[in-house]
């Protein structure tokens, strides 16, 4: 009887350990994944800043054409 409850005391415990590695293994990840987000809209909107005056000229371009074309139907 000594023995099983040893030996579930030692499941629980390892099972208690498993979890909280699990967490923390899980924490570190979320914060990772968090930092590549910001980065990937810093850099986006970096872009976007740039190229600012083509990206208007190839939305004004594009909408001119829409509108002429949709004339038509």
């Amino acid at each position: 009887m000594i023995i099983k409850v040893k030996k579930l005391r030692k499941n629980i415990v390892d099972s208690i350990h498993r979890f909280e590695s699990f967490l923390i293994k899980h924490k570190y990840v979320s914060g990772v994944t968090v930092i590549e987000m910001v980065l990937i809209l810093v850099i986006i909107i970096a872009l976007l800043l740039i190229f600012k005056s083509q990206l208007i000229s190839l939305i004004n371009t594009i909408f001119d054409k829409i509108t002429s074309e949709s004339s038509g139907i």
